[in-house]
């Protein structure tokens, strides 16, 4: 089950990385649009809209996966002069306080994507619906949030990494 996890993590940031190649081409195509009106052309209809809405999908597309690798930013400064067990204890208590962080984020997550749902609210130029953003962001919501809880459970001794996974060179914190 946490080979799954940190499988399914692996795969929803190369998502992401998607989302930002095809943003890219996009706001490419718009910037050149614009250049070339004089020939008939012009900008991608609402661009701004989609850059927001995928920006903010890829962020939480990579989340997940940027956490099971220790690529967040961490202050060493008082934590490399702790004892083993003390460094331990310092992450064990930042997963949990960062795994009920996440559930509270999904939530209100999840409720700011019914009260957009229910009032339909919409984008100004695309007319697209608000809640679309945010359902796709609850995927990495809810991924980040088994990554969390899997990650957490190895730092406990409680379940082991996959087979393969590169621990020896991840940040311990």
């Amino acid at each position: 089950m946490i080979g799954w996890i940190y499988r399914l993590a692996s795969w929803t940031a190369i998502a992401g990385g998607v989302v930002l190649l095809v943003l890219t081409l996009m706001v490419v195509a718009s910037v050149a649009g614009r250049a070339l009106i004089g020939l008939g052309l012009g900008p991608v209809p609402g661009d701004f809209e989609l850059v927001e809405v995928g920006v903010g999908v890829a962020v939480f597309f990579f989340l997940p996966l940027c956490y099971l690798r220790g690529g967040h930013a961490t202050v060493d400064l008082l934590y490399m002069h702790m004892p083993k067990w003390a460094q331990r204890s310092v992450v064990i208590v930042s997963d949990l306080l960062m795994l009920a962080i996440w559930l509270v984020l999904t939530w209100k997550l999840w409720d700011g994507m019914l009260e957009k749902k229910e009032y339909l609210e919409t984008t100004f130029i695309l007319q697209m619906p608000i809640w679309w953003a945010y359902a796709l962001c609850m995927v990495g919501a809810v991924i980040g949030c088994l990554c969390y809880a899997a990650k957490t459970l190895v730092q406990l001794g409680l379940a082991s990494e996959p087979k393969g996974w590169d621990s020896e060179s991840q940040v311990a914190h």
